[in-house]
């Protein structure tokens, strides 16, 4: 077999076009959901710390970035603007000094609340190249390969 046929063959596989069809789709999403959240004067992270402290209370810091994939050095610049916007307060934690949680305040959870009926419409025209049907069918296929992955990593 010579080179090209090897990579015709490659380039064929499904595991192959099946990581940049993944890729391709997660970037589009991604771009079209950091547009709509940018609108909202917040980046994608900012976004999220707000969303994590509105569904799940308050948090602390190192907890954070473990929730939302981003380095501790990260969490305290993304706390740190959110805080001088005035959307969330730090609050230390009586039992443990060296522990800080971060909360949404009144303030965070009315932006939210403003945001969160528009960003999910947004979510939902974006999604619409799918059916329902097949939004369940992707969900469930994609939790499969990510944690078949994570067990891979560790």
């Amino acid at each position: 077999m010579d080179e090209h046929e090897s990579y015709k063959q490659k380039k064929q596989d499904p595991s192959l076009k099946l990581f940049v069809v993944l890729a391709k789709a997660q970037r589009s999403i991604a771009d079209l959901v950091k547009e709509d959240i940018q609108g909202y004067g917040l980046n994608t992270t900012e976004f999220g710390v707000l969303e994590l402290l509105y569904h799940e209370g308050e948090q602390p810091l190192q907890k954070i970035g473990e929730k939302i994939l981003l380095a501790s050095g990260s969490i305290t610049y993304v706390v740190d603007k959110l805080e001088k916007k005035g959307y969330i307060e730090r609050v230390p934690c009586p039992n443990d000094r060296r522990i800080t949680y971060a909360s949404i305040n009144e303030k965070g959870r009315e932006l939210l609340h403003g945001i969160f009926p528009d960003h999910w419409q947004q979510i939902e025209k974006i999604t619409a190249g799918l059916t329902t049907e097949e939004k369940k069918q992707a969900i469930e296929l994609l939790k499969k390969l990510g944690t078949y992955a994570d067990q891979q990593i560790n």
